[in-house]
């Protein structure tokens, strides 16, 4: 298997990171972030979370502090519209997502998957895609009680290190997810372990995504 890697020559590699909650970002591709910017420590970085209020905020902050870490720039925008609403507010977050087309030209992507089943995940991954469309986008998954996860066809290898970074710093920076079933060390190693096993990768982890769309050249 060919590894493609992403990269940009003379400039440095720059991404947009798009979740509708403080956790979804570093959930479902904290450990590309954390990968990223080692290996391209001139990454530039923009950061959207479109429900923070409250002692979500302060999480919020909190976790893209943690993965951001390192980067050579680091822009976090932090919105507070309704969490579990987002279909019901769909013409606000269109227009923010109209602004936000005109500030940033990231080289990637990373949002929800459209087949995922929570509203506000899907209404972020379609806005994505009908606002950036000569982009390259990678849909992230989040593991929940719907029982919603599909089937990656891109794959980013982590090492254990990795690993561990991203599911120590998702545990500590969000506090308020403790009382939930489905928010521990188990969960977040299993999902990454399996994608592991499905990409072959050598460190047996790995995170998955789903890139509908891809030129090579």
């Amino acid at each position: 298997m060919i590894n493609l890697e992403l990269t940009r020559r003379n400039a440095p590699l720059r991404i947009l990171c798009l979740g509708a909650h403080s956790d979804d970002i570093e959930i479902g591709c904290g450990g590309t972030v954390l990968k990223l910017v080692r290996e391209h420590p001139s990454v530039e970085i923009d950061w959207v979370v479109f429900s923070a209020a409250g002692a979500r905020k302060k999480e919020a902050l909190a976790g893209a502090e943690a993965f951001q870490k390192g980067a050579a720039r680091r822009n976090v925008v932090l919105k507070s519209f309704r969490d579990g609403f987002f279909p019901y507010m769909g013409g606000e977050i269109k227009d923010y997502f109209e602004q936000l087309k005109k500030k940033v030209h990231p080289d990637v992507i990373f949002t929800h998957g459209r087949s995922d089943l929570h509203q506000d995940h899907r209404l972020i991954s379609e806005l994505t895609w009908n606002t950036f469309r000569d982009h390259l986008i990678l849909e992230y998954e989040i593991p929940k009680y719907d029982g919603d996860l599909g089937t990656p066809n891109v794959y980013v290898p982590l090492d254990p290190a990795t690993v561990k970074a991203k599911i120590r710093h998702i545990l500590a920076r969000f506090p308020s997810q403790a009382g939930n079933g489905w928010f521990t060390e188990g969960t977040f190693r299993a999902i990454l372990r399996l994608r592991g096993i499905e990409s072959n990768a050598s460190s047996g982890f790995a995170e998955g995504f789903c890139g509908h769309k891809l030129i090579l050249s």
